[in-house]
């Protein structure tokens, strides 16, 4: 079986498993905003992958990082460290928070890295009865079985046997539903600063500031989930930087690797502490190839110009679609932050993000979804302004189209 094996989106439904439902077209190349499909069409990417490819596709930077490292070491284990892996650790602690850094290969791995040293962190400075996590209705944090329980999407975790005890749920935004539920037994509360699955929905003004408050009172820690919202994507390097707010954990993933596949969890000395040798582990994580890229991706992300840019390109696709909504009637609102948008479908569009969806990828642009009622946009951070302009002309006719 070769390269030159012809195959197509039927073989999909052969041989793999049916937890996806992938579109009918398989795209074969990309360069910078543009995908082109086995047939030769080309389509505007405003979906990033799910806001994944942060410097869009094949960005010259990011292939030299990868076949100079290709070039050198691969994988040796955590048995032995490396040079990348130190490199990446020391920009991430000194662009944040941090003290320290645990790398993994996704976002699920780095919040289950998260939520263990929580417990473990309370375990051993007050006692296993302080091991309850508050997370949000409508989060996501990933699909393992601890990540899926903490995440507040049931569908998710359901039929899968006994859920995970001591983790509850409140309103995202309702600091007096936080207020009633926290207790001395808890021993962190999780939050998206902007919450991706559950709609692109921004923390309100003041909100994290009041959830930092109440975890200080009852000594609980604060992780933040920006897998989503992390490494640029709302024009500050993580969306925390926009309030007066630090959190304990930290997690990040999707844009950190650009496209290449790793994560990590960022926390300080106080608490990292509690992971001592054998206490927590990953194969590959830290592995020299990811490393690599995810520190040429930060180099490029973390500067004033990307990082402005991010904020000029959220005007022009926010005035966008609101130009388009003014003249057909399937958007009510616009909200997000940077390059994390979501337009609201209006009430009588309600229920159909996949339909907008298809509509848009048959007039050659790709676009997301957060849950049924949103149309999410997670672009490159550095989508050329052409790009966006033809990205808004596509969308109008494939709006067009399906009001007809």
């Amino acid at each position: 079986m070769s390269d030159s094996m012809q195959v197509g989106r039927s073989d999909f439904d052969r041989v793999m498993v049916p937890n996806y439902a992938p579109v009918d077209m398989i795209p074969v190349r990309g360069e910078g905003s543009r995908l082109w499909d086995q047939q030769g069409r080309d389509y505007i990417d405003l979906a990033g992958g799910i806001a994944v490819n942060a410097l869009g596709h094949a960005h010259p930077a990011l292939i030299e990082a990868l076949t100079e490292q290709a070039g050198k070491l691969w994988h040796v284990s955590n048995v032995l460290t490396n040079e990348p892996a130190l490199r990446l650790a020391c920009k991430l602690v000194e662009a944040t928070f941090a003290d320290k850094v645990f790398f993994a290969n996704s976002g699920a791995e780095a919040n289950e890295a998260a939520f263990k040293l929580a417990r473990r962190w309370a375990h051993e400075t007050t006692g296993p009865e302080k091991h309850e996590i508050i997370a949000c209705t409508n989060s996501f944090h990933g699909r393992t079985l601890f990540t899926v329980s903490v995440g507040g999407q049931p569908k998710y975790s359901q039929g899968f046997g006994p859920a995970l005890a001591g983790i509850s749920h409140v309103p995202y935004n309702d600091i007096a539903a936080l207020e009633q539920q926290i207790s001395p037994r808890t021993c962190a509360v999780v939050v998206e600063p902007v919450q991706g699955e559950g709609g692109v929905i921004p923390a309100a003004p003041g909100y994290l500031e009041a959830v930092r408050a109440l975890c200080d009172k009852h000594g609980a820690l604060l992780i933040f989930d920006e897998v989503q919202s992390g490494m640029g994507r709302t024009g500050k390097l993580f969306a925390y930087m926009h309030s007066a707010v630090q959190p304990d954990i930290l997690t990040s993933a999707k844009s950190l690797g650009g496209g290449f596949p790793i994560s990590a969890m960022l926390t300080t000395d106080r608490l990292a502490s509690h992971f001592g040798v054998g206490t927590h582990g990953s194969t590959y994580g830290g592995n020299p190839l990811g490393c690599a890229v995810a520190e040429r991706v930060l180099d490029i992300v973390n500067t004033p110009a990307v990082l402005a840019g991010v904020e000029r390109r959220h005007q022009l696709l926010a005035e966008g679609l609101l130009a388009i909504a003014e003249d057909l009637p399937v958007f009510a609102s616009v909200r997000g932050r940077g390059l994390l948008m979501g337009a609201v479908l209006s009430e009588p569009w309600k229920g159909q993000a996949r339909q907008v969806q298809e509509a848009a990828q048959q007039e050659g642009l790709l676009v997301l979804q957060a849950g049924p009622d949103v149309m999410r946009l997670a672009p490159s951070l550095i989508i050329p302004e052409a790009d966006i302009q033809e990205a808004l002309v596509r969308l109008r006719r494939a709006l067009e189209r399906l009001v007809k």
